[in-house]
């Protein structure tokens, strides 16, 4: 299947052939239908992605000083490695969609396969021919409302979050400041709630088509300050929604000046922030910011679980946000086609980012993409990049799993030592294979791990996934008769551990990668102790974040059986003992690590 593809380090984009994903048991796969390029999002990215590395450095100092307070704390060369393996990781663009289910998770019920959904969601409702797509970030089209117009769900409930943060009451005046495709269906939102609306722009055609769909008043952004006075009878206006998109910081200056005493100003689109305090101040003005499509987003609980936030206490989460939009698409409260000024057929995609980068000189504004469907699953499983021939007698690999350790540390190592032939490789999704199999001239890519148990070419495994997922390959590994490697830990659980030692006849090598038991340092202590010894292991390992994945119990294991193992085994070898008996002490409360 294709998808559309950005390398983040060099701004090359295109249309890739890549596996299709795997469907995970908390959601279901989705052959697109149509989707919609947000216009001003991906034009972003696209341009960010195309400049060098000092400009991308220039524009954002955010992300400069995260990496200079990494160097301080895991020095300068492992920092550098972790920043450019990041950016050669190539990224997929598109965030809205609608489609149809053809395959269904295990945990997920009340979708069936044929459904129409519509999708969102970054990293998972992609410019692709098919999504893995967790179930809190679809939701079923309604038998009135078509593919072409549920495609804006994403971009729909992201302009109704932000009509939400603004509060908006029967008959209250409210501005909208900025008519791209968020500023236009925030103006209907508006409508529909029963609001006065007055829209600025600086696109004469922008302005004309608020207008047409619906605003009371409508402006040049220039006069906006006269105009929104004589709409709201001199008091100033209610609330004001910053829709526009623009490094300028006059957006946030305008809006203090046409809003009323304790009036709302809520930030939609991306403006400059430099808060005029005396203005905001003399006027108690609310200043409130609107986080994407709305609760839930960021939360990987949510989004990636599928762990629902209770109704009574989160009424409008993201999902049932997606479903508030097109319940008013259904109702004809909101008319997302009357924004499309260009559709391109998939295949095509290209001249649609053409549009966005100024090589074809036309406005625009709604840009969707049609897709000709039909795929079939099983053909696309896995792509072949080479036809080389494998040797036999060589260390032929199948790797599953390609994260940041495994780019940055594992096969830069690799493809030092000589003896080694890199065969397939596996990954959840084809956008991580495709870029890993590129680099490291594998033979095939696949999302399948099957298709690298299977295979005949390959007689050793590797495997760098999620601890989570650990024992069940190595079983696999054990069941398949090929040799294995398999990252620290072995596995998560004590049962997970009976089943691999039950499983195991000693016909293939399972070696875990507990790497400080090699180190030269290490085999000299080994060599130089002699005796009964008493270990003190003193370990500074650093804060990890508890959003991060190995601090989850169910996936990484949490800290002790994803890190402390290392230092146990180590223990273990440099005594020639097991351990006999684990306990702890604390002199002080520390929920830091």
């Amino acid at each position: 299947m294709k998808q559309l593809i950005q390398s983040f380090k060099t701004g090359e984009l295109g249309l890739f052939d890549v596996p299709a994903p795997v469907c995970q048991t908390n959601g279901a796969l989705v052959e697109t239908t149509v989707s919609l390029v947000s216009a001003g999002t991906e034009k972003m990215l696209v341009d960010f992605a195309k400049k060098s590395i000092l400009a991308k450095a220039k524009d954002r100092p955010d992300l400069v000083k995260q990496t200079i307070d990494k160097m301080k704390k895991e020095g300068v060369k492992n920092t550098l490695e972790k920043v450019f393996t990041k950016l050669d990781s190539p990224i997929p663009l598109g965030y809205s969609l609608a489609g149809r289910v053809i395959e269904v998770g295990e945990n997920l019920s009340g979708i069936n396969i044929g459904d129409k959904v519509a999708c969102g969601g970054a990293g998972y409702a992609n410019h692709s021919e098919i999504n893995y797509i967790p179930k809190n970030l679809m939701v079923k089209i309604p038998d009135g409302v078509d593919d072409i117009d549920a495609s804006f769900v994403t971009v729909g409930a992201i302009a109704l979050q932000g009509v939400r943060q603004t509060e908006p009451k029967l008959g209250e005046r409210i501005a909208v400041m900025g008519l791209g495709l968020l500023g236009q269906l925030a103006v209907q939102l508006l409508k529909a709630n029963g609001c006065k609306v007055i829209g600025s722009d600086v696109d004469p055609d922008k302005i004309a088509l608020a207008k047409k769909l619906g605003a009371d008043e409508v402006c040049h952004a220039s006069d906006m300050i006269k105009r929104a006075s004589e709409f709201s009878n001199g008091y100033g206006v209610d609330a004001v929604i910053i829709a526009a998109s623009t490094t300028s910081n006059q957006p946030v200056i305008d809006a203090a000046q046409i809003s009323r005493m304790r009036g709302r100003v809520v930030f939609l689109g991306m403006v400059g922030m430099d808060i005029p305090r005396n203005e905001y101040y003399k006027k108690e003005l609310d200043l409130r910011l609107s986080m994407a499509y709305g609760p839930g987003r960021y939360d990987p609980d949510y989004e990636e679980k599928g762990i629902d936030y209770p109704y009574d206490l989160v009424r409008w989460t993201e999902q049932r946000n997606f479903e508030a939009f097109l319940g008013l698409i259904e109702e004809g409260k909101i008319r997302p086609k009357e924004l499309i000024t260009h559709s391109y057929d998939y295949d095509n995609a290209m001249t649609a980012y053409d549009l966005l980068e100024g090589k074809i000189k036309e406005k625009y504004l709604g840009i969707i993409l049609k897709y000709k469907g039909g795929i079939d699953l099983t053909e696309h499983k896995i792509v072949k990049r080479t036809n080389r021939t494998i040797e036999s007698d060589k260390v032929n690999i199948g790797l599953i799993g390609a994260g940041n350790f495994t780019k940055s540390v594992i096969l830069p190592n690799m493809k030092k030592t000589d003896g080694y032939e890199l065969v397939g490789v596996c990954t959840a999704t084809g956008v991580s294979a495709e870029g890993t199999g590129k680099k490291y001239n594998f033979k095939y890519i696949t999302t399948d791990s099957d298709e690298i148990f299977n295979s005949s070419e390959i007689n050793s495994i590797f495997i760098t996934t999620q601890h989570n997922s650990h024992a069940s390959l190595v079983l696999k590994s054990i069941e398949s008769k090929k040799h294995c490697f398999v990252e620290k830990p072995l596995c998560i659980y004590e049962d997970e551990l009976e089943s691999i030692k039950e499983a195991y006849s000693g016909e293939s090598i399972i070696q875990v990668g507990f790497n400080r038991r090699f180190s030269p340092m290490i085999e000299n202590m080994k060599r130089s102790l002699s005796g009964q010894i008493s270990v003190n292991y003193r370990v500074n390992a650093g804060v990890i974040p508890k959003d991060v994945w190995i601090q989850d119990r169910e996936i990484g294991g949490g800290r002790i059986i994803g890190e402390v193992c290392h230092f146990i085994d180590t223990c273990s070898f440099l005594t020639g003992s097991e351990v006999v008996s684990v306990y702890a002490s604390t002199i002080q409360k520390n929920d830091q690590s």
